[in-house]
């Protein structure tokens, strides 16, 4: 029997096979009902069985093998699927591996039946190779098609959907402050609305930068003429605002201007600043370094506070991973998900330079960031 035939004749087999091999990809297979399992298979497994019956020229070989085939204005079953995989919680690892098992149990089945092969047999099984790559392909574009889609409404709903609230909660407290018509208790109050406003919009600009990176299409950086030192001495200024008790010594040596993106810049000063002063003694000053090497800048945030523990000095510049022990956390209250310095890292990198820290209970903590100049 032919290959196609047999398809055909066992498809009953090959979808219960199918069925109990997509049944043990948890934790998304854990509550589906036997229809949603099998969801697509037979129309794949009938186009399967027909594109292997199909004349096929060398031109149209080669197309298949590089991913490419034939163009349809509607979803194949093999998209369909794939959307469907991803609505139900299936990873791509997951979604990958029906496939390597369908190719398998096709394969097991047919040579049980099937001991001798002649050249029209291995002609089939190339077909059939061709046709699994080929649906797989499908299901994989299709299935990245709908993340990037769902990725652009999460970025959607968190820049436009979230951050326009924000804003106006920002503009009435504000402008509650500058009546002056306020008491005692409800300008505290004020602030205080003000305050959680400024925190929420920096962890919604930090998901977004996370969400960029993850998603592979990067932090964007615009590049522009600026003074490294003098945004340093704007960003530390700030930092003297918000907190009137703190000492910031500047240390501010050589030519200091380049090419950088001057918003990002900011951001990396802001949360190395934020950080050292979460993280450091009270009473104790927080030293900001700007200097100008040969062909780089060197920017470096000294705090003393409590040692960054070895093991977790080589990940702190990975993201939702926090520096000082724990309980250190829970005495300061900090709500901080741990994406400020993995933000920085990727801003750093961006701009072509590198970060790294060194910390211990006699030196104190210190992040030393190098951008090049050029």
């Amino acid at each position: 029997m032919r290959l196609p035939d047999f398809i055909r004749a066992h498809t009953g087999q090959i979808i219960s096979e199918w069925e109990n091999f997509a049944g043990t990809l948890s934790p998304a297979a854990d509550s589906m009902t036997l229809l949603a399992l099998r969801d697509h298979i037979e129309p794949i497994l009938a186009f399967i069985a027909n594109d292997i019956e199909s004349s096929q020229t060398g031109s149209e070989q080669t197309k298949k093998s590089r991913g490419g085939g034939p163009e349809s204005d509607e979803d194949s079953a093999a998209e369909t699927h794939g959307a469907l995989r991803l609505a139900d919680g299936f990873n791509m690892d997951q979604m990958v591996s029906e496939y390597r098992a369908l190719r398998a149990c096709v394969i097991k089945l047919w040579s049980a039946r099937h001991l001798e092969m002649n050249s029209k047999d291995v002609l089939d099984l190339i077909r059939f190779n061709e046709s699994i790559d080929q649906v797989l392909t499908e299901s994989v574009s299709h299935y990245m098609k709908k993340l990037n889609h769902s990725k652009d409404m999460f970025l959607g709903i968190l820049g436009h959907d979230i951050r326009n609230p924000l804003g106006a909660i920002l503009s009435s407290a504000e402008l509650m402050l500058n009546r002056g018509t306020l008491d005692q208790r409800q300008t505290t109050l004020a602030s205080q609305i003000i305050e959680s406003t400024l925190r929420i919009s920096g962890i919604v600009s930090n998901v977004l930068d996370l969400t960029r990176v993850r998603f592979g299409s990067g932090l964007p950086i615009i590049r522009a003429p600026m003074d490294f030192g003098f945004v340093a001495r704007q960003m530390i200024d700030e930092m003297r605002a918000t907190y009137p008790k703190r000492e910031f010594i500047t240390e501010i040596s050589g030519d200091t201007e380049g090419e950088w993106d001057k918003v990002r810049i900011g951001q990396v000063l802001s949360n190395l600043l934020g950080n050292a002063v979460q993280y450091s003694f009270n009473g104790t000053p927080i030293k900001v370094t700007v200097k100008s090497g040969a062909e780089d800048i060197t920017l470096s945030v000294h705090n003393q506070g409590l040692p960054i523990p070895a093991d977790r000095v080589e990940r702190i510049f990975d993201s939702l991973t926090r520096g000082a022990p724990e309980n250190a956390h829970e005495q300061s209250g900090t709500t901080n998900l741990g994406l400020g310095l993995y933000i920085t890292k990727e801003i750093v990198t961006a701009h072509g330079g590198t970060i790294d820290v060194i910390s211990s209970e006699m030196g104190g903590t210190t992040f030393s960031a190098r951008f090049p100049q050029s």
